[in-house]
């Protein structure tokens, strides 16, 4: 039932970011803070809720949280502490379903993102730790077969490409010549997914998502098992 009030995005989610991106500070900010609610952070949670009975079909283990903090809405203020760019806020949508056994980004989770130039959605584990990437590298080692069926499925990599960052060598312990190198010279475990501006604005984009996130199920499997996490 819940997904039947969630009709879409309103366009002036879009106007939104475009005239953050010409006034990024607190000021005008402070000024446009009733946009930035109707148009986005409203939205945005009417979409988690949305979300919620689909992820569960995928995995019980993924939580769409519909909390304005601390849920599955990523924070609008950038952390500018150790940057060189002082621009206050994010230009940009995020939302991540993450796994009930994590505690920040770096962890399995499904995720949506929404700039004025891109719609795309994300499936996998971002930056992972050392040992937790080192678990990954070692079951992928242990099973290539499990772990090219995940990463192979038609279905998934019909709609899904890999991406993210690699080693230029292979890791320690790994021979060049194994025939998986590129895959254990990954730094990053995520596919991505890219959707059109129109779909923001249709009734059917909570369905299109979670269609999407199911063909990642089995990639996503794979990388829960491999580190300790139920699916």
């Amino acid at each position: 039932m819940a997904a039947t009030l969630f009709t879409g995005f309103p366009l002036g989610l879009l106007h939104f970011y475009e005239d953050l991106a010409r006034h990024n500070n607190k000021k005008w900010f402070d000024a446009n803070r009733d946009r930035y609610e109707r148009e986005v952070r409203q939205p945005a949670m009417s979409f988690i809720s949305a979300m919620e009975g689909p992820l569960c079909k995928i995995s019980p283990h993924f939580a769409a949280v519909p909390k304005k903090v601390g849920g599955s809405l990523m924070r609008i203020y950038r952390d500018i502490r150790f940057s060189n760019d002082k621009r206050p806020y994010k230009t940009n949508l995020g939302i991540q379903f993450r796994h009930e056994a994590s505690k920040d980004v770096h962890s399995p989770g499904f995720y949506f993102h929404v700039d004025t130039e891109s719609v795309f959605l994300g499936t996998g584990i971002w930056h992972p730790d050392s040992a937790t990437l080192g678990a990954i590298r070692q079951t992928i080692d242990e099973h290539p077969a499990d772990w090219k069926r995940a990463r192979d499925a038609k279905a998934f990599r019909t709609k899904f490409e890999l991406a993210g960052d690699s080693l230029k060598r292979p890791p320690r312990g790994y021979d060049a010549e194994h025939p998986l190198i590129e895959d254990l010279k990954r730094k990053d475990h995520i596919a991505v997914a890219h959707l059109d501006h129109d779909e923001l604005f249709d009734k059917s984009l909570v369905a299109n998502v979670a269609n999407h996130f199911k063909v990642a199920k089995k990639y996503m499997q794979f990388l829960c098992e491999a580190t300790g996490v139920d699916f």
